[in-house]
């Protein structure tokens, strides 16, 4: 591999400069700046993990903050912009994101309707060449959102998948619980019908921690029935609007929680996390 070393004394002249050695095969630039040397290992990640990085068509799972906006990572938004198309959700929701960091790519819709149908178009456009990143409303594709089938299918396809670290609701809400949190059990959303009762008996001898999602609409329902079938004095935490202005946690027996949740109306999007058996 070839060694350039540049004396450059304007940073920008710097950054035009490395964009361009950057992009021709082989050259590695070593560029030195007053009171700053990069290394060739910092300059050989800094290739990897930029410029270099979308050489190889892949599947990016890329995750949305939950509530705050700030809680969007760098790499998260240069990856956005850098993509030949982005998966979202609800493109709707996503033009909010990309208004606020100037991400300008082409959208299509990924939902639970229509996963199944475009499964297929999304891969052969991977395989083809394209770069694609795959994002949900809120949070990780994958978890309680559409996202298992795409991936499941580019590793079956051996197309390159990689998930970015970020944003999720249910983290902060079993750490801020309080319980135990070194062994954990994430049951998503409960079956609103067929095997709901399975579901909660199951949990019912459950020596782990547990962490569902909820709707404000079936909060009360969800946490009667956990008081009936684990009792009503385990130990539980309901937390809602996580990073949002009005994000709060109540703690206490499930009994505590349904009598709190039944004076106060519920609103906004529930975490409840259980203490085990």
């Amino acid at each position: 591999m070839q060694l350039v070393i540049s004396p450059i004394t304007d940073i920008q002249e710097y950054k035009k400069i490395f964009e361009w050695q950057a992009l021709q095969n082989n050259i590695l630039p070593i560029i030195l700046i007053p009171s700053l040397f990069f290394t060739t290992f910092a300059l050989t990640n800094c290739m990897k993990n930029g410029l270099m990085a979308l050489k190889t068509p892949k599947l990016y799972i890329i995750p949305t903050p939950v509530g705050n906006l700030e809680d969007m990572t760098f790499r998260a938004v240069r990856l956005l912009k850098e993509v030949d198309e982005v998966l979202a959700e609800d493109t709707r929701t996503t033009s909010i994101l990309f208004r606020h960091f100037d991400i300008h790519t082409r959208m299509q819709s990924y939902h639970k309707f229509n996963e199944h149908r475009i499964v297929e178009q999304v891969t052969a456009r991977i395989r083809a060449g394209e770069n694609m990143a795959l994002v949900s409303d809120a949070g990780t594709p994958g978890i309680s959102d559409p996202g298992f089938l795409l991936v499941r299918e580019c590793i079956r396809q051996g197309i390159e998948v990689e998930c970015l670290p970020g944003a999720t609701a249910f983290v902060p809400a079993l750490v801020d619980s309080g319980l135990p949190s070194d062994r954990f059990c994430f049951e998503g959303f409960l079956p609103q019908k067929k095997g709901r009762k399975t579901h909660l008996e199951a949990l019912a001898g459950e020596s782990r921690t547990i962490v569902l999602y909820e709707s404000p609409f079936r909060v009360v329902k969800t946490l009667t029935q956990l008081a009936e079938y684990l009792g009503e004095d385990r130990l539980a935490s309901v937390s809602r609007e996580i990073s949002k202005l009005y994000e709060t946690t109540v703690r206490g027996t499930l009994k505590e929680l349904i009598h709190y949740f039944t004076v106060n109306e519920p609103r906004g999007e529930f975490v409840i996390v259980i203490n085990g058996k």
